[in-house]
């Protein structure tokens, strides 16, 4: 089997890390601050887009730059306290993996991407890691799965994507391989199930279940 793992809400919480350096970016540069469900919801996609999404004044490229370049200095002061992995995925990882092929493709950048990775203990369970900035085209879109197959040559039919957000099993979806939807992250269940996952899982230990399910 082979098993693609979103990053925020799916392996490890950042939820904090990300409201804090979200907030704290908009309000030094004297924009509206999104409230705390816009920026859980957005978590999913690149910033480059979520930013210009969640912002109520207009702002020029100049103006998104700046924004981005804050939120990065302060997310990166804010990691190390605040993102942590969630209790009983490396225990999860370290079975899937001995059998079954890992990888992770985020809507993060892949240089914190693979820092957040690898403070968190979990990055040698990964084959291989995508992030954002390895893609033209991001989350809905399927190229990040693509990717690693072109990459690794292993057959859709045998991959799931296992995610938080709706981005993450819409982008299985286009990329035709399985989707698993969790619930311990950003969106709704309601939301989560109006994309009609292939699975559900609610506990962080059913994720060891997939490989009897997919045979």
């Amino acid at each position: 089997m082979v098993f693609i793992f979103d990053f925020d809400g799916t392996l490890a919480d950042s939820h904090e890390c990300s409201l804090l350096a979200t907030r704290k970016a908009y309000f030094d540069l004297d924009l509206t601050v999104p409230n705390d469900d816009t920026i859980i919801y957005y978590m999913g996609i690149p910033i480059e887009k979520s930013f210009q999404a969640m912002a109520i004044e207009p702002l020029n490229d100049t103006d998104l730059d700046e924004l981005i370049t804050l939120f990065r200095i302060l997310y990166k002061e804010y990691e190390q306290q605040y993102i942590h992995v969630y209790e009983g995925i490396p225990e999860v990882l370290a079975t899937l993996s001995k059998l079954d092929a890992c990888y992770v493709a985020s809507s993060k950048h892949s240089i914190a991407l693979l820092r957040n990775l690898e403070s968190i203990g979990i990055r040698h369970y990964f084959s291989d890691v995508i992030g954002a900035d390895m893609v033209a085209e991001h989350k809905p879109n399927p190229e990040s799965i693509l990717l690693l197959q072109a990459r690794h040559r292993f057959p859709l039919e045998r991959a799931v994507m296992i995610g938080d957000a709706i981005f993450d099993l819409q982008m299985g979806k286009a990329a035709g391989v399985k989707t698993c939807a969790v619930t311990w992250g950003s969106h709704s269940l309601e939301s989560l199930l109006a994309e009609e996952p292939t699975y559900l899982m609610n506990d962080v230990h059913d994720l060891l279940t997939l490989r009897t399910m997919n045979g």
